[in-house]
């Protein structure tokens, strides 16, 4: 199409002149099989060798729901062999966060609650955190 054109059916339309610009190249486009052209060149690959999306493949997706499940299990079995004040804490610190990763309770806020030191409360999250990760490895191994 030409400038004139263009704008001529741009203003008949009632859009931009880049929509149809952009239009006239999808419509001038020519298709592309996916398959390719079946030959016995080695150096020919067809699209579809190369468009896979194996986020999608059954075989990956039940892994990522397994590896998901092992995960959450292997959590909830670390938690409860805290003690309820080092499950409070650790829940509280690490647990209760927004989808940006922040929310969490600070320390001074689990002191006040708890009627210690923050000090105190980070010595808490510390071995629980230890247990935790001992309680994770035995579950994994």
């Amino acid at each position: 199409l030409t400038s004139s054109e263009v704008d001529a059916l741009a203003k008949e339309l009632n859009v931009k002149r880049e929509d149809v610009t952009e239009m006239e190249t999808r419509m001038t486009g020519g298709d592309v099989a996916l398959e390719g052209q079946i030959d016995d060149n080695e150096e020919s690959f067809a699209p579809i060798a190369y468009l896979t999306d194996i986020q999608h493949e059954p075989t990956e997706v039940l892994a990522n729901r397994q590896f998901d499940r092992l995960q959450s299990d292997g959590l909830a079995s670390a938690l409860n062999t805290l003690d309820a004040r080092s499950r409070r804490i650790v829940e509280a610190r690490w647990l209760q966060v927004d989808a940006e990763g922040s929310g969490g309770a600070t320390l001074h806020h689990l002191a006040a609650e708890f009627g210690v030191s923050a000090e105190r409360i980070r010595q808490i999250e510390v071995s629980a955190m230890k247990k935790m990760r001992n309680a994770l490895t035995a579950y994994t191994a």
